[in-house]
């Protein structure tokens, strides 16, 4: 029995260990082009260029010895390898110096060229200091902040409106309704850019801001969808209770649904900003001749333009762009999960 229960542990213990490697292995290649770009954020054109070198942002070690550089090797010696300076460079031997102790001369036989280069660690900090102040970085920010604050805010008013009578009261037809407001997210974009375009210019909006802000105070069909299903999830019952004590719609829509239904509306704010934040082609149509009023996304891009030959500045901006919208799902992950999950159950 004992080794029955024993074998049976080594089994579960084994599943378990090749579960999570296997999983940790899968992270790490899905994280593995973030990481590449923090690296090359962090080196210079000339660490980029360098033949040989390391990933992570390293430049050649030398020794300063007398007024002048010498290369530092990784030298395989009777004792190990060992990184010593190239002095004096030599076809069939060379003389290296220990770095620890420069006046230490040391004979290696041997083709020096076949050695490998020993390189230190050296993060090029600046590249950010030089994005922030070539791409203009404090307006672009200011801009996409504004955008994504006020547009959240009428996707949030709008939508929680439209889920709430959807979800709460009895409309002629309701059914038929919802499934044609359902139907528009099959519609693809492209279909109507231009029809809107129109419109916009026509009434002397291409140029402003209001293209896209006014449309989210207009509800939109996914989100709708996120906050009634959500919505449907709270009793009636409580709603009736409210009803009983003499409260209106709205005053059971602020005092009963909403403070139940955060998870979702966290939810809600975080899909929204991250898609205003990652907005590129609304704000390139509407805002092509006004640079001072472009978002980030708009910026980075013509930012990429310029500077395509310094790669270290192109994945500086992108990481400085990538920053808050991370810290903000960071915060507020708990909220987002939940709100993830419970929307796709109806009671």
């Amino acid at each position: 029995m004992s080794n029955l229960f024993s074998r049976r542990n080594f089994r579960e213990t084994g599943r378990s260990f090749f579960g999570t490697f296997g999983t940790l292995i899968i992270l790490l290649a899905f994280l593995s082009p973030m990481l590449r770009v923090v690296t090359t954020a962090l080196k210079t054109p000339e660490q980029v260029m360098a033949t040989g070198s390391p990933v992570w942002p390293a430049k050649p070690a030398v020794l300063n010895y007398e007024g002048k550089d010498y290369d530092i090797y990784t030298v395989p010696t009777e004792s190990g390898n060992r990184d010593l300076a190239l002095y004096k460079k030599g076809r069939e031997e060379s003389i290296f110096l220990n770095p620890a102790n420069p006046s230490e001369q040391i004979v290696w036989k041997g083709a020096w060229r076949t050695l490998q280069r020993s390189w230190q660690f050296s993060p090029a900090w600046d590249n950010f200091g030089e994005v922030w102040r070539l791409i203009d970085f404090p307006r672009l920010l200011y801009n996409t902040i504004a955008i994504a604050i006020i547009s959240t805010t009428g996707t949030l008013a709008s939508c929680i409106l439209v889920a709430y009578g959807f979800a709460r009261f009895r409309i002629p037809g309701k059914g038929f309704l919802f499934t044609l407001l359902i139907s528009t997210i099959f519609l693809p974009g492209s279909v109507t850019l231009i029809p809107t375009y129109t419109v916009f210019a026509k009434i002397g909006w291409v140029g402003t801001w209001l293209p896209l802000l006014v449309p989210t105070f207009f509800a939109n069909a996914y989100d709708v969808f996120l906050l009634r299903q959500y919505f449907l999830t709270i009793p009636r019952e409580m709603d009736e209770a409210a009803m009983i004590d003499g409260a209106g719609p709205l005053r059971i829509l602020f005092s009963i649904i909403l403070p139940q239904s955060w998870p979702v509306v966290i939810s809600v704010a975080i899909f929204h900003i991250v898609y205003a934040w990652n907005d590129y082609f609304g704000p390139l149509i509407y805002l092509s001749t006004k640079p001072e009023l472009q978002p980030i996304a708009v910026g980075l891009s013509r930012f990429n333009g310029i500077h395509y030959t310094n790669p270290s500045l192109i994945q500086a901006a992108t990481l400085m762009t990538m920053a808050i919208p991370l810290v903000i799902f960071l915060f507020c992950q708990r909220f987002f999960m939940q709100g993830v999950v419970v929307t796709g159950v109806e009671k």
